[in-house]
C-alpha cells in the first residue's frame, strides 16, 4: 500500500512537473527599440499584436543607442525584431548606391539587409522620421511660408535655430543645405536639438530645424515646411526581423504586414504625443490604438 502511495504521488509530481516545464519552454520572441519614442510604441504595439494572435511571448529590449547596436545584437540572435528607418542604408553597412529617390532606398534597404544579414526589411508602415524645417503657424500665415524655398525671401529677417551637430556635417549638414537651396540665413543659432522648440515658441528664433514626427510640435503649433527640393534624406519606418525566425514561425508573417501603410506621419506624432506629453505607458497608448483599429482579438482580457 505504501508503494502505491509513494508511486502515485511520483506520478503526480512527474505530471506537474511536466505541465510546469510546458509552461516554462514556451517560446518567446525577442523585440529591441532605440531610444526614439516610437521605436518603443511600436515595440510595444507589435508585442500585443503577437501575444493577442499566437501562443508566443514577447519580450522588449528599450532604449538601444545605436543602429550597430541593434543590427549587433540581431545577428548574434540577442534580438529578433526592430523597427528601423531606410536612411540608414547610407551608414555604411553595405555598398549602396547615393540617391535621393524613395522607392530606390527602400529597394536597396530591402535587397541589402536581406543578403548582407539573412533579414527581411518589411515595406514601409506609413510615416518617415526625418529633419524637417518648422516655424510657427502664426508665421506661416503672416510670411506665406508653406514650402522650405519660401524661406529665401526672408533669409535677411528670420533668425534660423538648429541642433549643433547638423551644422557642422558637411554631406547633409547646413554647408550642403546652402549649396541645394541656394540661400543662406544671415542669423544662425546652433543649440541642443531639444532646445530649438522652446526657442521658437518664445520667439527666440523664428526657423528651426526639428524632427518630422517629434510631439512639440503640437505642442508649439508648429508648421512642417515642404522640403520642396527634396534635401533631406528619406527615412522611412519598417519592421525589420531575422529570416531564421519568420521561418520558424510563419504565423508571424502576416502579423509584421498587416500595418504596412496604415501608420501616417500624423498618427505616429499623435501617440508620440501620448507618451512624451501626456506621460502615459507606451503598452496603455499600443492597445489604445489597436483597440480603437480593432485588431485586438482579445480586447477584453486586458493585458497579459
Amino acid at each position: 500500500m505504501r508503494k502505491a502511495i509513494i508511486i502515485s504521488a511520483l506520478a503526480v509530481f512527474m505530471a506537474c512537473a511536466s505541465i510546469l516545464s510546458g509552461c516554462s519552454s514556451k517560446e518567446t520572441i525577442k523585440i529591441g527599440a532605440a531610444t526614439y519614442t516610437e521605436t518603443k510604441i511600436m515595440a510595444a504595439i507589435y508585442k500585443e499584436l503577437i501575444e493577442d494572435r499566437t501562443d508566443l511571448t514577447v519580450d522588449i529590449t528599450p532604449d538601444l543607442l545605436s543602429n550597430p547596436m541593434i543590427l549587433k545584437s540581431m545577428s548574434r540572435d540577442d534580438l529578433d525584431m526592430a523597427l528601423m528607418y531606410s536612411g540608414v542604408i547610407f551608414s555604411n553597412f553595405f555598398p549602396v548606391k547615393q540617391t535621393t529617390d524613395r522607392k530606390e532606398v527602400l529597394k536597396q534597404a530591402q535587397a541589402g539587409f536581406d543578403k548582407h544579414y539573412d533579414f527581411t526589411w518589411f515595406d514601409p508602415l506609413g510615416w518617415e522620421n526625418t529633419y524637417a524645417l518648422t516655424v510657427q503657424e502664426q508665421t506661416a500665415k503672416e510670411k506665406g511660408l508653406q514650402k522650405v524655398s519660401d524661406l529665401k525671401k526672408n533669409q535677411e529677417q528670420m533668425k534660423f535655430g538648429v541642433d549643433s551637430s547638423w551644422m557642422e556635417r558637411k554631406q547633409d549638414g547646413y554647408p550642403a543645405f546652402i549649396k541645394h537651396y541656394g540661400f543662406d540665413f544671415k542669423q544662425s543659432y546652433s543649440m541642443d536639438i531639444n532646445l530649438v522648440y522652446e526657442a521658437v515658441a518664445n520667439d527666440r528664433v523664428d526657423v528651426v530645424l526639428a524632427y518630422s514626427t517629434d510631439p512639440r510640435l503640437i505642442q508649439y503649433d508648429l508648421k512642417t515646411l515642404e522640403d520642396d527640393k527634396r534635401f533631406f534624406p528619406h527615412y522611412d519606418a519598417s519592421m525589420v526581423a531575422r529570416n531564421e525566425v519568420l521561418e520558424k514561425h510563419p504565423e508571424l508573417k502576416p502579423i509584421m504586414n498587416e500595418l504596412v501603410g496604415e501608420i501616417d506621419e500624423e498618427t505616429i506624432t499623435k501617440l508620440n504625443y501620448e507618451v512624451d506629453i501626456n506621460n502615459r505607458n507606451e503598452r496603455e497608448v499600443a492597445r489604445e490604438f489597436l483597440a480603437e483599429k480593432g485588431l485586438l482579438n482579445n480586447e477584453s482580457e486586458g493585458t497579459k
